[in-house]
């Protein structure tokens, strides 16, 4: 009896809280490079080594686009600074979780 109650608790807390389940965080402080692969998906490199994928929400960018960060450890929903407009990231993906 008390172990389905944790199991219903437990996934009750995940359809409550899905981004707190799936948000991926990546250190961005050594990132040396972006490579934007379209309007809305920019590629952070370590010297030739990807570190990470980051789609946009609210914002576009191009290839001559200024990209800053607003912090070294970022995750989903925070934001950059994209030719001085602050754009919210829609998700990340590591380059260590092997999704892209």
């Amino acid at each position: 009896m008390k172990k389905s109650i944790l199991i219903l608790l437990c996934l009750g807390i995940l359809l409550v809280l899905p981004n707190l389940a799936v948000s991926d965080c990546t250190d961005f402080s050594r990132v040396s490079s972006w490579y934007v692969q379209d309007e809305k998906t920019i590629i952070g490199y370590r010297q030739n080594t990807p570190v990470a994928k980051i789609v946009l929400q609210d914002c576009t960018v191009n290839s001559s686009s200024n990209i800053r960060l607003t912090k070294s450890y970022m995750c989903d929903e925070d934001s950059l600074i994209i030719d001085g407009q602050e754009c919210t990231i829609m998700t990340i993906s590591s380059a260590s979780g092997g999704s892209f």
